[in-house]
């Protein structure tokens, strides 16, 4: 698999919209979900551990999963992330990660499901561009989640365009 990402993880948490983006959501997180310190989670597309960082001081371990290895390599060499975030180069969606968790949480990954317009259509490896919140809430809902709550973030500027970044929380039982 190509790494997509390989020409920019180096100056990826430098990036305005990266930035932007992964504090709006850290914030929306920290502030209506209650993390504690026996905790597992799932950084699902942890890219370069944006999420990760805001996270991993609250909780036992973060599980990074992405499948760009210039990414990963950037979380890794993180001194601050060192000894509480286990990295994974794997497409979860072939290969499940195989470890129980007590969260899901993600930012900049889920793009990749349908509906909307952030990317342009030529951008390899992005399959789809955005989606809409309701239909996203219809799918968890389908599938078992409940208490499905959507805030937005933040918003970004691209394209002359402004964007919602959303949060959504929702629960599933084990």
């Amino acid at each position: 698999m190509t790494d997509l990402f390989k020409d920019k993880a180096q100056d990826w948490d430098a990036r305005q919209v990266p930035a932007r983006i992964s504090e709006g959501v850290g914030a929306a997180m920290l502030a209506s979900v209650p993390l504690r310190p026996e905790m597992r989670v799932m950084d699902f597309g942890a890219g370069t551990g944006l999420i990760c960082a805001r996270v991993s001081a609250h909780v036992r371990t973060v599980y990074a999963v992405d499948i760009s290895p210039a990414m990963l390599a950037q979380l890794a060499a993180k001194p601050e992330l060192r000894g509480k975030v286990e990295v994974f180069c794997q497409d979860i969606t072939k290969t499940p990660l195989g470890k129980p968790v007590d969260l899901i949480v993600s930012a900049m990954a889920m793009h990749h499901v349908e509906d909307g317009s952030f990317h342009p259509a030529d951008v390899e490896g992005v399959f789809h561009h955005g989606f809409a919140r309701e239909n996203l809430g219809q799918r968890l809902a389908s599938v078992g989640f409940t208490e499905i709550a959507f805030t937005t973030a933040t918003q970004v500027f691209k394209n002359e365009r402004s964007y919602d970044i959303f949060h959504v929380n929702a629960t599933k039982q084990r």
